[in-house]
């Protein structure tokens, strides 16, 4: 008995795999056991699973119960260690689950996910982020990677973190870089000099760009004389903070209500939005995408970077166009679900 009870003890300190095999090990030998000792009380060998199970559990329904001597002894070894055994493999599991929570939340596990938003450092900025994202697109998975050891969003089901220097090729790959849909750097508020801040972003940059350069990166820069060493690495998408909110504040003063109109064009919750739409065949210039779709409730407004398509409506659609429309969301789709029916045009 001495010899059983410090097996048991030892137990405890068994791998979750080891415990898990222990435990299934002894469940199926009992089983045979008891089938063996008393064929004709259970029938087959499923029945007197069954009863070990029941009895290991402390259910006991009484349907199969031990009639002989040998089986009554058999049940008391169940009654002394198989419900240890049980209990101790119910509290690996739950040590399993807490450890899985624990390591979320200090950011240790690897993303296994695809066509992702990775958002790089954590700001308010990009907070906002996360929630526009999430308004535009509910099952969006988002993961956060920062160097802070918790979980910033850890209330959110479909936001992961993963701690760790984001220019790191070991950090991105636990964020699962080359399968995201794309990725947003936000210059790092914990650095006050713009310098060293635009820096780290070029950092990152370059490394997500040399390990998956197909993946649309977005950077956040501070000061914009930095553009061009950005471009040199060929980053999608550049957005200059400060800049861009001494510009608004400019504008606003000097003519009342732009602040209005960029507010609504940069948040889904009110007013139209910019949408990128496919070129149909019928439209052979930029006087015949104007036209229908202003019929349809938008405004062509840009190609690519160019705004001044509406002075261009007697040129051609070149092939290579790719068409911004302002619309509500409603009109929008409509004109995707009619262009997706005539088809794009043939390039």
């Amino acid at each position: 008995m001495h010899f059983f009870l410090r097996l048991l003890i030892r137990t405890m300190h068994f791998k979750n795999a080891s415990i898990v095999t222990a435990a299934l090990a002894f469940i199926l030998v009992s089983a045979t056991l008891a089938y063996v000792i008393e064929p004709d009380t259970y029938q087959n060998w499923f029945n007197a699973l069954y009863w070990v199970l029941t009895t290991m559990s402390t259910v006991g329904y009484g349907d199969y119960y031990a009639k002989s001597a040998a089986g009554k002894l058999l049940t008391i070894f169940l009654y002394i260690f198989g419900i240890g055994l049980l209990s101790i493999l119910i509290g690996k599991v739950i040590d399993s689950v807490a450890s899985i929570q624990r390591q979320r939340e200090a950011g240790q596990l690897s993303y296994p996910g695809k066509d992702h938003f990775i958002v790089v450092n954590w700001s308010k900025k990009a907070q906002y982020a996360v929630d526009e994202i999430l308004a535009t697109l509910p099952d969006a998975e988002i993961v956060l990677v920062d160097e802070s050891d918790r979980h910033p969003q850890q209330h959110r089901r479909n936001v992961h973190f993963i701690s760790g220097d984001p220019s790191a090729e070991e950090t991105l790959e636990q964020a699962n870089l080359r399968s995201a849909r794309a990725a947003i750097i936000f210059a790092d508020s914990r650095i006050d000099e713009a310098a060293l801040a635009d820096g780290k972003s070029l950092l990152i940059a370059s490394s997500i760009e040399r390990l998956a350069p197909e993946v649309h990166t977005t950077v956040e820069i501070v000061q914009e004389k930095n553009i061009q060493n950005f471009r040199y690495i060929n980053v999608n998408e550049f957005v200059l903070s400060y800049d861009a909110i001494s510009r608004l504040a400019v504008r606003a003063a000097l003519q009342e209500g732009n602040a209005e109109i960029f507010s609504q064009l940069l948040s889904r919750e009110h007013g139209d939005e910019i949408y990128e739409v496919p070129v149909e065949r019928t439209w052979h210039t930029y006087g015949d995408a104007f036209q229908a779709l202003l019929s349809r409730g938008a405004t062509l407004i840009s190609d690519r970077g160019d705004l001044g398509v509406n002075r261009k409506l007697g040129l051609p659609i070149p092939p290579e166009a790719r068409l911004y429309i302002l619309a509500d969301e409603a009109t929008y789709r409509a004109i995707k679900e009619t262009a997706s029916d005539k088809g794009p045009l043939k390039k």
